[in-house]
């Protein structure tokens, strides 16, 4: 990719790392972490997030790239859907509930844009 020579260097990459991070810290606490169920699914689909973008990166293709992309922002939405699920179960008060939507929000606007870049250099390439 122009400019970025690992996927590290990808500030959806690193987004993402703190988002499973902070996701990570929560669902290991209180009630949250004796559902196995919902704090596993919440993990996985954070991790997912992260992990799409790095193998996308490691592809040999701008095509390959932005089809991990979109797995990545895929993720996203599972994530947030899942957001409502801790809420609703009272494992996340409103504000932390606002907090997480919020920064999952902001990785997805980040893989969206990414995915843009990728795409137009794909057709230069």
């Amino acid at each position: 990719m122009s400019g970025v020579d690992k996927f590290e260097d990808l500030i959806a990459w690193q987004k993402a790392r703190r988002l499973t991070s902070d996701i990570y810290g929560l669902t290991r606490e209180g009630p949250f972490a004796r559902d196995f169920g919902l704090s596993g699914q919440i993990q996985r689909a954070a991790v997912s997030i992260m992990s799409n973008i790095a193998e996308g990166f490691e592809r040999t293709s701008y095509l390959e790239f932005q089809r991990f992309l979109s797995i990545a922002k895929g993720s996203c939405g599972e994530l947030r859907a899942q957001f409502y699920v801790a809420m609703d179960a009272g494992y996340v008060d409103k504000p932390t509930f606002n907090t997480l939507v919020a920064q999952a929000n902001e990785v997805s606007r980040i893989i969206s844009g990414l995915h843009a870049s990728v795409g137009r250099l794909k057709r230069k390439s």
